[in-house]
């Protein structure tokens, strides 16, 4: 299995991962997903049936109404008559035992009859009455057999109001009844039959009717900026239910997946097709692909999973933060393409607001607009700021163009959109977690690796001060030659200050770092100090491993010699030993050649610069003629075969490195001797030349 299959099977795994993530997130449940207030105007397109369904009453009416059924309704009681028997029976049955002595026997056959009289009637517990008064019905059916009669509730008694009613009813004195000790015989005989009373609500609710109207199949709801009345809200309330009900409907979610998977696959694809036609080197690059899918993945599972949930709006999801780091760590167009993708699948779950949808295509072209490259935090706070200000604007105008004014503006919408701006300031800390756990280096991170105070750049400084300088002026010469033809300016100046970095290690082998005329290659064969001056590129990649350099600069350390030789000690072999004798692989850098722009600009500024410091005259002629010849050579040599720069590009790098080194190398003015008078008469002829005002002689 070659390289490109595998490639693509990573790339193939991936979006299989991103589309079952979106798919899964994405709410089937709710596929009526308008928004709508009492008085507010309609926001989206004008919505009309497509099938017929009832008008139900608002939860407020219906209950009302259930609430008037319920009023009207009895609950169900079974009259026990062996209790009040058994009770009777007992009274008796004390008094013939002498419980009541001193009672005349007329008092207690009165009590007696009392007592049945009280029965027959009925008595209901106390707190079971409490409650049927508190829930205000009129009455009960009390079940005797087959039949059932209603009694009013307020015929009815309790232990407490039986007893009262038996001591106004009795014909001896009070505290007779008081010895008769009434409350033993007072057991409530009205049992509640709840079995009985649940069918019987059921059956007066189920022919409730809560239906208010009808709405055919192509009736015109609601229309776009209409505001939305009462009606109309009891009409979308029971088109969202009639939406609920239909879902339930196992085919129905079906098609909802096969749509949804429809749209997510489409738009993937779309995207996929767009980085392999236009931007091939994002395509093969299995880090950016990972980081784009899953930023889309991420924002829009969040985005369903607010909607799902209803935590908060789905406003206050940062989604301008994507096209920035995508803008970030790869191009502009890529950064939008990925933008327009998410916005429009972040949609899904909201159904028909394309409100969001063109909030969030403006937020990403503004975003786009303020950051062309990330130096400084500042750059993201100010992003930020114009990003809430500009969504704000068309907000306001959006909401004016639906038929809005000032007074019905909803402004909770503009304070999700200032939180928004809030989270956006998250993107910098972000884009620390990104290239840990992507491999990708920021602008940012290389403003902070330009810095020459960084460790390794003042050991570099200390230990091989020739080197450093030299690396200083690369960076110049390959910022201008970067600026000219388009490239990344701070990451060929950032690679510049990196590129040498082996050469600390065995600073003297290298002449910019030689002095007092010493020269440690004279004592070497041209072999051994070959591979010294080739050993500074793997020296300088296991440094930068120990530092942990990003990968994006290490990769400079091994290109900015690329595949070339060191013609110095080859050609010195080859003289002394004649070229048959020469192993020419001895004296051959391990490359790769450069595989980007950037690359091969640093190594045609590192080729010129340190080339030029061995003019012996530095006049116009023979700076272009330097710049040319070396320039010519490498690419002669298919030193830049293998990345995409163009001859109008090297042309262009040639003219810059040229009028650069011209402007680094040019003549200055040999400040003059101030002569004496007597040394002023002697000498002849003279020429005197003000200056600001002053005399100066200068001699012939």
């Amino acid at each position: 299995m070659n390289r490109i299959v595998k490639h693509r099977i990573k790339i193939l795994l991936i979006v299989v991962i991103s589309i079952t993530g979106i798919l899964l997130a994405l709410p089937r449940e709710q596929r009526f997903g308008y928004e709508y207030s009492l008085g507010q105007p309609w926001r989206y397109a004008p919505l009309i049936a497509t099938y017929e369904f009832p008008i139900h009453m608002s939860d407020e009416q219906r209950e009302m109404k259930r609430d008037s059924v319920l009023r009207e309704f009895h609950p169900y009681f079974q009259l026990r008559t062996e209790i009040g028997r058994q009770a009777v029976e007992h009274f008796k049955s004390d008094y013939v035992r002498g419980a009541f002595v001193g009672v005349p026997e007329r008092y207690v056959y009165q009590m007696a009859g009392l007592l049945q009289e009280v029965y027959s009637t009925g008595v209901m517990d106390h707190a079971r009455m409490d409650t049927l008064a508190a829930q205000r019905y009129r009455g009960i059916r009390v079940l005797s057999g087959t039949s059932a009669t209603t009694l009013p509730l307020a015929t009815l008694f309790s232990p407490g109001t039986a007893y009262e009613y038996i001591q106004r009813r009795a014909e001896f004195p009070g505290d007779v009844v008081q010895r008769l000790n009434l409350n033993r015989y007072l057991t409530p005989n009205l049992l509640f039959d709840s079995i009985k009373t649940q069918l019987e609500v059921e059956e007066a609710l189920s022919v409730l009717n809560t239906n208010v109207g009808m709405v055919l199949a192509g009736e015109r709801i609601i229309d776009r900026g209409e505001r939305v009345s009462l009606r109309q809200v009891s009409i979308l309330d029971s088109l969202r239910k009639e939406s609920e009900r239909r879902k339930d409907d196992g085919r129905s979610a079906l098609f909802i997946l096969i749509g949804q998977a429809g749209v997510v696959i489409a738009f993937i694809g779309m995207l996929l097709y767009f980085l392999h036609l236009f931007r091939r080197e994002v395509f093969a690059d299995i880090h950016s692909v990972a980081l784009i899918f899953t930023l889309i993945t991420l924002f829009s599972v969040a985005t369903s999973l607010l909607v799902a949930h209803k935590f908060f709006s789905v406003y206050i999801i940062p989604f301008a933060m994507v096209p920035i780091i995508v803008r970030i760590f790869m191009d502009t167009r890529t950064a939008f393409i990925v933008a327009i993708t998410l916005a429009v699948i972040a949609s899904l779950p909201l159904h028909t607001n394309y409100q969001f949808l063109l909030t969030q295509i403006v937020a990403s072209l503004v975003a786009l607009y303020t950051i062309k490259e990330l130096t400084s935090r500042a750059q993201i706070i100010n992003a930020a700021f114009i990003i809430v200000l500009a969504t704000w604007a068309f907000g306001l105008c959006f909401e004016l163009a639906q038929g809005s004014d000032f007074g019905t503006l909803e402004w909770e919408w503009y304070w999700y959109i200032g939180l928004n701006g809030i989270l956006l300031l998250f993107t910098y800390p972000l884009l620390y977690l990104i290239e840990l756990s992507f491999g990708f280096t920021s602008s940012v991170t290389l403003v902070e690796m330009s810095n020459v105070n960084t460790p390794l750049l003042r050991m570099m400084a200390k230990k091989a001060h020739g080197t450093f300088v030299h690396s200083l002026q690369v960076g110049n010469l390959a910022a201008e030659v970067a600026d000219k033809i388009g490239a990344r300016v701070q990451l060929v100046r950032t690679a510049a200050l990196y590129h040498d970095l082996g050469k600390t290690l065995n600073p003297a082998y290298f002449t910019e770092n030689q002095g007092g005329g010493i020269n440690p290659h004279d004592k070497l064969t041209e072999q051994e100090s070959a591979a010294i001056i080739i050993s500074h590129v793997t020296d300088g990649m296991r440094l930068a491993e120990k530092y942990r350099i990003p990968k994006l600069l290490r990769d400079f350390i091994v290109t900015h010699h690329g595949c070339s030789m060191v013609k110095y000690f080859y050609i010195q072999a080859c003289n002394r030993c004649g070229a048959e004798n020469v192993d020419a692989a001895t004296f051959t850098y391990p490359g790769p050649n450069p595989q980007t722009r950037e690359q091969a600009i640093l190594m045609m500024a590192d080729a010129v610069e340190a080339s030029s410091r061995s003019l012996k005259e530095y006049s116009d002629a023979t700076i272009t003629e330097l710049v040319h010849r070396i320039v010519d050579g490498q690419l002669e040599a298919g030193c830049f075969k293998e990345c995409p720069i163009t001859f109008k590009d090297i042309a262009d790098a040639k003219q810059v490195l040229a009028e650069s080194l011209k402007t680094t190398y040019h003549t200055r003015i040999a400040y003059p001797t101030l002569h004496t008078t007597s040394e002023s008469e002697e000498a002849a002829p003279t020429e005197r030349i003000g200056l600001f005002g002053n005399s100066w002689t200068w001699k012939r």
